[in-house]
């Protein structure tokens, strides 16, 4: 008798956990009271419920006090899409990227804990180029791709050449990115990014390589 009520106790939490997250989901911000009004929930429940969800990624809080959808949901949304799906969707506009720079093309989405996640590549054809880091994580901050998602409600947060986010010795040293955010509902959800040796850059190649992910990209939606 004492698991099954555990076990009812448990699956009641879970209920109202995931209650509150569908409440911030679907109306974008909301204060506490809001969200356990929206909940029917008592406010000491909704906040030891929101903390517990702010803690694991799920939730973001501002510092105003406002609840809004955190870095894990919207990840856990994009594999929920496919991270198949969306490298099918942006292969032809990586392959494009690369014929017209020479240069490796990545796909990458959030992940939890402040990291992004590399999931494709489109490798450069020049002779000395950025290895393969699809499957490896990062850290989104003080990284282009990490710029150009930096803010899920608007998809040009972040961006500072022409549209471009544009990040040297970020994730890895000698190395300069330019990045794009690809947006699904009107939010960032992915990045693709040109990896390129920074002793290659100069003004002009920056100007042709934010053309070339502007207008591959600007073509293609993300699914959702």
């Amino acid at each position: 008798m004492a698991e099954t009520a555990k076990a009812d106790s448990t699956t009641r939490t879970v209920e109202r956990a995931l209650s509150l997250l569908s409440v911030v989901c679907r109306q974008g911000a909301v204060t506490q009271s809001e969200a356990a009004k929206a909940a029917g929930l008592s406010t000491s429940t909704a906040l030891r419920l929101l903390r517990t969800l702010e803690g694991t990624d799920f939730l973001r809080r501002e510092e105003s006090g406002i609840y809004r959808p955190g870095p894990a949901i919207v990840q856990l949304g994009v594999l929920a899409l496919s991270s198949e799906s969306l490298i099918s969707t942006y292969r032809s506009a990586m392959d494009r990227i690369v014929e017209q720079t020479g240069e490796s093309t990545y796909l990458s989405i959030p992940a939890a804990g402040g990291h992004g996640l590399y999931i494709a590549i489109a490798e450069g054809t020049q002779s000395v180029r950025h290895a393969n880091w699809v499957g490896r994580r990062f850290q989104l901050e003080g990284s282009a791709a990490g710029k150009a998602m930096a803010d899920g409600t608007d998809a040009s947060a972040g961006t500072d050449w022409q549209g471009c986010a544009v990040v040297s010795d970020g994730v890895e040293p000698d190395i300069t990115a330019i990045a794009v955010p690809l947006t699904a509902g009107g939010k960032a959800v992915a990045a693709m990014s040109v990896v390129v040796p920074s002793y290659r850059v100069t003004p002009a190649r920056l100007k042709d390589i934010c053309r070339a992910l502007t207008e591959a990209t600007s073509a293609v939606h993300a699914p959702g």
